[in-house]
């Protein structure tokens, strides 16, 4: 049955893409982290791990992190590229509400070929970030320009929160987890936290604080630490 086997290459893909992810944005690659992020129970996370070793994608090291396989990243990084690439479509194209095209794209991640790929690439005028601002990796393959690593030059919204009182910033990259949280995303494009915007970040009583033009929204301290800004 095609079903088993396509869902079986969904999830493979799924957790690739997680723990590229993970590694984007500085946190160590445990089951653990899998686990919260796909919301999947410890068993299933680790018989999932078992079958991607055996399949060479994956090593689990001493200290028990996931460390991908030249294979694994090679795949990882085309899901990835599949996801951005399908965001831009989503959202410059065909004009799907901001909040919602992550979960979208996370269908069509499994799906879109590199012919189709190589299309998209040309129709978006030869996109380098998502919409949330993160870089779309392995563009060279396809012909393209390589853009920014993850975390080149940007810092956590915690940190800047933490130096002081109303610093100015921009907002630079919105993480993919996030991104799944439509509520979160409602807010932060309510106020203006956009990439490529500037806003007043704070502390604030449960968290921080983060506005413009006289709209704040306030993010727990977990989302903030994965909204990644620049200092003027």
């Amino acid at each position: 049955d095609d079903g088993g086997v396509s869902d079986l290459i969904d999830t493979t893909e799924m957790y690739l893409r997680t723990i590229y992810e993970l590694v984007e944005e500085g946190v160590t690659p445990m089951r653990a982290r899998i686990a919260e992020r796909l919301h999947q129970s410890g068993p299933t996370v680790s018989q999932t791990v078992a079958r991607m070793q055996r399949d060479g994608l994956v090593t689990v090291e001493g200290d028990r992190h996931l460390e991908l396989t030249d294979e694994g990243n090679r795949l990882a990084m085309r899901v990835m590229r599949k996801h951005r690439l399908a965001e831009r479509l989503l959202t410059d194209v065909i004009g799907l509400p901001w909040e919602l095209v992550h979960a979208e794209a996370c269908r069509w991640e499994h799906v879109i070929s590199e012919a189709v790929e190589r299309r998209l690439i040309e129709l978006l005028d030869h996109p380098t970030e998502s919409p949330y601002g993160n870089p779309i990796p392995g563009l060279t393959e396809l012909g393209g320009d390589e853009g920014d690593a993850f975390m080149d030059g940007v810092e956590p919204l915690t940190a800047v929160a933490d130096s002081g009182p109303d610093a100015r910033v921009r907002i630079r990259r919105i993480s993919e987890e996030v991104q799944k949280d439509e509520v979160v995303m409602t807010a932060l494009r309510r106020v203006g936290a956009l990439p490529e915007h500037d806003v007043v970040v704070r502390r604030g009583p449960e968290g921080v604080l983060v506005g413009s033009g006289g709209e704040t929204a306030e993010l727990d301290d977990v989302v903030a630490a994965r909204v990644f800004v620049t200092r003027p």
